[in-house]
Formats: structure tokens, sequence, C-alpha cells
């Protein structure tokens, strides 16, 4: 039963990345933890794959719809590609599986590779919530530095974490470079797919992969985004964002919440 529900919930991961730009992994994870009972670090890998190849598949569309930016996407990209690779092929494999023992407190990579994860939801989300009006790019100036300072350390969390990092990009993108939101959704989307494929294959070196899974979930999410593309040219982008904001701020909470509080 699990497995079906999580079968249905792969379709909701496409549908989030096309209608938000981001928030594929804020689902996956959790359905490959949860439902299908993936270890977290390999639920990371699979959820790279996964997110990448839909984001991939949902740029498509956008970038015919001129919502993609390919400049500030590439220039956000290169470091962010170095830092993920690095991250995944040597740091996570390097964490040991219990960091902290102490008579009856125990505090697991686990721990720390979900934790991490939702906080950082938690605080991504604040600012897209905040914001009243829709961000204008010829407001803006461009910081370049900025941009690629990060784009450096999004990519060290998106390697960390095992997430695409839509919940961190969209941000960066509207608030850095002053792009338009629904040009931001379809920018992050190229960039999340570099770096989900780039992290994807730093763990290629480290574990053994259930391709029939992995490409069954993946084509159920490619259906999603689709889909998710389609409504949200019909929707405004400041519903979109404060959405974004809002499921963002909820699951992380809940991965919180049952990994510190319930677990």
């Amino acid at each position: 039963m699990l497995d079906i529900i999580g079968y249905v919930c792969s379709v909701m991961v496409g549908v989030v990345l096309g209608l938000l730009g981001g928030g594929g992994s804020i689902l996956s994870i959790p359905i490959l933890v949860y439902l299908f009972h993936v270890e977290p670090v390999l639920a990371q890998a699979y959820s790279l794959f996964v997110v990448g190849v839909t984001s991939f598949a949902g740029a498509i569309p956008k970038y015919r719809e001129n919502l993609v930016n390919l400049r500030t996407g590439i220039l956000f990209g290169i470091p962010s590609i170095a830092a993920i690779f690095l991250t995944r092929k040597w740091i996570v494999p390097a964490i040991p599986n219990i960091l902290i023992q102490s008579n009856d407190f125990v505090f697991t990579k686990r721990e720390l590779l979900l934790g991490t994860f939702a906080l950082l939801m938690v605080l991504a989300s604040f600012q897209m919530i905040r914001k009243k009006k829709e961000v204008k790019s010829d407001n803006q100036k461009f910081r370049v530095f900025l941009v690629i300072v990060e784009g450096t350390l999004i990519g060290f969390l998106t390697g960390l974490v095992g997430a695409g990092g839509g919940f961190l990009i969209i941000p960066a993108l509207v608030f850095l470079t002053g792009l338009p939101f629904k040009t931001a959704v379809g920018t992050s989307l190229f960039i999340i797919a570099i770096n989900s494929l780039t992290g994807f294959v730093g763990d290629l070196f480290n574990r053994t992969i259930e391709w029939q899974f992995l490409i069954t979930i993946s084509l159920l999410a490619v259906i999603g985004i689709l889909a998710g593309n389609f409504i949200s040219r019909r929707i405004a982008a400041l519903f979109l964002r404060k959405t974004f904001g809002w499921f963002t701020l909820v699951v992380g909470t809940g991965i919180l919440a049952k990994e510190f509080f319930f677990s």
C-alpha cells in the first residue's frame, strides 16, 4: 500500500517542480525515506537523479517560453557543479554513522543530513512568504560576485543534503539578480538539472543503484512536471511564490518534528 502511495506521490514531485521551479526534493526525499524505506544517503542519491531528470524535462518548455536566463544559470551553475561533485564524492561518505553518543543521547548521520535539509527549508521559506510584491529585474543590480559565492554555497549544501536546491536557488535568483519569479522558476529548473545530475554522478562510484525502480519513479515525475508546467501558465507569480514558501515551511517543520520529536 505504501508503495502505491509512493508512486502516486512521485507524480506530485514533478507537479511541484513544474509549478514552483523547486521543491522536488522536498517531496522526493521524504517519499523515498518514509514510503519506500530507502536509507537516507541512498535516498539523497536517488532524489538527485529523479529531480535532475525531471527538472531537465521541465526546463525545455520554460526555455521555449523565454523563461530561462541562460547567463544567470551558467554563472550560478558552474561553481555549484564543482561544489556538489566534491561534496557527494568525498565529504558525505566520510561522515560517520554515529556522530555523538553520550549515555542515552545519540546524534546520527541520518539526523544531521535530514535535520540540515529541513532547517534550510524552514529558513528559506520565510523570505518567500514575507515579500508582498513581485521583484522587478530592472530595479535590481546583478551581483555577479554574490551569485558565484551563493552558487558555491548552495552547491555544497545541495551535495550535503541531496536536494536539488530549488528552495534555496529561487530566493537567491530573485533577490540577488532581480529576476521576476516566473523567470527565476525556469532558470532554477535549468540549474537544478545540472546540479542534481552532477551530484548523482558523484554517488555512482559509492552506491549500488536499483535502476528499474529509479527510472520508474523518474518517468512518473516527468509526467507530473509536464502537467505542472501547463497549470503554472494560468496562475499568478505572486500566488506561486507564497505557495512555494508555505509549502517549504510546512514540509521542513514536519521533517524536523518526525526526526527529533516523534522518531
